[in-house]
């Protein structure tokens, strides 16, 4: 097993934070929180990876140089243009090969404990990939994901309008009182996701969407399966986030 890690992007709702440092090379309780990611991974044995840079991709590699001093052998591949999260992956073709991978953001904390999980997860059947969701409320404010009684994913709605909720309502698909899986942005894959990515289009957002391409997994009969995150799980979006996250 392989890590993609997307840490390309500036981070500009942290406004001056990343004037000069990349998002995911912010402190958390004293390290990076990418050194977090990174040493999360090492900790169940996924020790080769690749991240995708790109804002001040120096202050990343002058950091990690090979990974060595981290338990971790690390390359880098740079995103040119920031086009979306359904291109970036496909930067890291080469290096995943014929491997099966954990793809994740950069700014995404969770305990070393859930990659673990994912990768039982992912054992117990043949799955073309795998994704993690958090219990929420309000459908409309992210990726909404349905899953069937195997929890396995039947299909994902990206920050569903009230109309599209009505609809999935109608259809069965989503019912009163019942959770609302939100899209977790950690991910196991086989490398098929890349026949999906390359046939992507640029989405309503004018942006190349991952999610398009789960979506096209699931209608090519490639099972996905489902993982509800245990415990800590923090999008480290804005400065209100990072400074909660010191104590």
């Amino acid at each position: 097993m392989k890590a993609v890690i997307l840490a390309a992007g500036k981070g500009t709702r942290m406004k001056d934070l990343t004037k000069e440092t990349p998002k995911p090379m912010l402190p958390v309780q004293g390290k990076p929180i990418l050194q977090h990611i990174v040493e999360g991974l090492v900790n169940v044995g996924i020790k080769d990876v690749c991240i995708i840079v790109g804002w001040r991709a120096d202050v990343i590699k002058e950091h990690f140089g090979d990974g060595s001093a981290f338990g971790a052998s690390m390359v880098y591949v740079t995103q040119e243009v920031q086009d979306g999260t359904g291109k970036a992956p496909e930067l890291a073709k080469e290096f995943v090969g014929d491997d099966p991978f954990l793809l994740t953001y950069g700014d995404i904390l969770v305990k070393a404990e859930t990659y673990g999980d994912m990768l039982k997860r992912f054992e117990e059947g043949d799955f073309g990939g795998l994704v993690t969701v958090t219990k929420g409320e309000d459908v409309t404010k992210g990726g909404i994901l349905i899953f069937d009684d195997a929890f396995n994913l039947k299909c994902l709605v990206e920050k569903p309008s009230p109309e599209e909720v009505e609809e999935l309502k109608q259809k069965g698909l989503l019912k009163d009182g019942d959770p609302a899986w939100y899209n977790a942005g950690i991910y196991l894959y086989k490398p098929v996701l890349f026949e999906f990515t390359a046939k992507l289009e640029k989405s309503r957002r004018g942006e190349y969407e991952l999610t398009d391409a789960i979506t096209a997994l699931v209608e090519n009969d490639h099972a996905v399966a489902g993982l509800e995150i245990a415990g800590r799980w923090v999008d480290v979006r804005d400065p209100e986030v990072l400074a909660s996250l010191q104590d």
